[in-house]
């Protein structure tokens, strides 16, 4: 007899749910969904058991009020802004995440992308294809070594640790701010600790951000934080979206401020073609067009660490249905 317990999971995910009727075939039968809006939600999730969802869209007070025995909301995946974790709180609905699933992906994406700027490489490899000027170095003019130079992270978590590694196995000078990390992280990855943004940015070549989105985080990197980082100087963002102001990159091109930009992560996915930043960088006339490298949130992929992520989700449903103690509960 199948089960009669249903985990729900929202978005994002297209295939046979293999990896989740594995892991909970016994205790409940997975259901996909595949909205795109909370909207669509209405009169198929109130009844969940279990939910998992990703970031596809969020997950809102409106919709958890109507949720009539959940005994667990999952975010596969490291960041919680997108469902109202506070609230599920106060209808007694724990809400986790999978914080360790992608690190390795999105530490080596970051390190990925500002090897790619701070070498010219996308910038050649640009103006090249596009026929513009001589097939020759000059083109990326100047270039600086990265030994010595100051790579600056905003947020030491898993993420931001492995980041640092990678950047100090390059010989950089890394430097970091966290108001949330204990004393001692310094010393322990032999890194630099700063107490205020305003200090890591005057001396970051490459500032790399991996903090969470929150109301104190929201648009921090924004037109007067770019400002106070050296000219041509590079900044890259794995984390989320709205913690940097993107339309404020296309001016800081233009001056000369930021030599590059990598993001992976936009405040709207996928941007609108009015969105000033998206319209920089397709423009062939524009800076940004050669200077920017824009990836459609995929830092965190691999086939190993989405499987990890499903796997770890799927998982965390089967705690919480079977009353097992939970893990990686944020609210």
């Amino acid at each position: 007899m199948a089960p009669q317990r249903k985990v729900v999971i929202t978005d994002f995910l297209r295939d046979a749910l293999e990896p989740e009727r594995k892991i909970l075939g016994d205790v409940a039968r997975p259901e996909w969904l595949g909205a795109t809006d909370e909207e669509q939600l209405i009169g198929r999730i109130e009844d969940a058991d279990a939910i998992m969802m990703y970031h596809d869209l969020t997950i809102s007070r409106r919709t958890i009020e109507r949720l009539d025995h959940c005994k667990l909301i999952v975010r596969c995946g490291v960041g919680i802004d997108n469902v109202d974790h506070a609230f599920a709180r106060q209808r007694g609905i724990p809400v986790g995440n999978i914080p360790d699933y992608g690190s390795e992906e999105v530490a080596d994406t970051a390190i990925g992308m500002m090897l790619a700027l701070t070498r010219g490489i996308t910038l050649l490899n640009s103006r090249l294809r596009a026929g513009f000027g001589p097939w020759y170095y000059t083109q990326a003019v100047p270039l600086r070594r990265l030994r010595g130079r100051v790579f600056g992270i905003v947020g030491l978590g898993r993420i931001g640790s492995a980041v640092a590694a990678r950047a100090k196995a390059l010989g950089m000078d890394v430097v970091f701010i966290d108001p949330f990390r204990d004393d001692g992280w310094d010393k322990a990855l032999g890194i630099r600790r700063v107490e205020t943004l305003p200090e890591l940015l005057r001396q970051s070549m490459v500032l790399s951000v991996h903090c969470p989105l929150t109301e104190q985080t929201r648009s921090m990197i924004n037109a007067a934080a770019i400002d106070q980082m050296p000219m041509g100087s590079y900044l890259i963002n794995t984390a989320r979206g709205a913690i940097v102001d993107t339309g404020a990159i296309p001016d800081a091109i233009v001056s000369g401020r930021l030599a590059g930009a990598g993001i992976d992560v936009l405040p709207k996915e996928p941007p609108g073609d009015e969105d000033p930043f998206y319209a920089a960088w397709r423009n062939p006339k524009h800076p940004a067009h050669h200077r920017v490298l824009i990836n459609p949130h995929s830092a965190f992929y691999s086939e190993e660490g989405l499987l990890e992520m499903r796997t770890k989700g799927a998982e965390s449903c089967r705690r919480a249905l079977l009353g097992l103690p939970m893990r990686n509960i944020v609210n």
